[in-house]
């Protein structure tokens, strides 16, 4: 006898547009802070916060759609499909912004890059710091990007959907 009331399609819709939307925020946030290269550390801390407090709060609110009970596969279901819903927005916005509003961004971000690798590695010749530029370049691509982005939101997705899962969890009685 199924007895689940709340729908896990509806919810991650809800909860997936909601974390994408809160994300473009903190992004643009970050682009108007000319933050967006070199990013602090806060924007990680915030961004992580973020995806915690939404993904967990929906998986309260199937739980409470459903009459209080939450199997741990129903937690996973629901917090991961939240993070690919919110993360297949993100990596269409990624698009737009790096297209349209800066067109830039990755030559921007290789810059950045190569400057990190003289400071952090000053003895590097010139040759071996064409050759990480070269292999930096391949993983700026926009397909990899997007794909790493994906991998990425499923991942922490799938933890936070975990250990949210493992402290909300109340099965359903079983009958006899």
């Amino acid at each position: 006898m199924d007895t689940q009331k709340a729908s896990i399609k509806k919810i991650a819709l809800n909860y997936g547009v909601l974390l994408a939307l809160l994300s473009i925020v903190l992004q643009v946030i970050s682009y108007v802070l000319d933050a967006h290269i070199d990013r602090p550390w806060w924007l990680t801390v915030v961004q992580l916060a973020i995806s915690i407090g939404v993904i967990v709060y929906g998986i309260k609110a199937f739980k409470t759609g459903n009459e209080g009970f939450l199997t741990l596969g129903q937690a996973l279901k629901t917090g991961v499909a939240i993070s690919l819903i919110a993360g297949v927005i993100a990596v269409i916005f990624n698009y737009i912004f790096m297209n349209y509003i800066d067109p830039d961004f990755i030559e921007k971000a290789m810059a950045f890059s190569r400057e990190q690798m003289i400071e952090q590695n000053p003895n590097m010749s010139q040759e071996q710091l064409e050759n990480a530029m070269e292999i930096s370049s391949k993983f700026m691509s926009p397909g990899i990007m997007s794909a790493f982005a994906i991998i990425s939101t499923l991942f922490f997705g799938f933890l936070i959907s975990l250990v949210a899962g493992l402290i909300m969890k109340r099965n359903p009685p079983q009958p006899f």
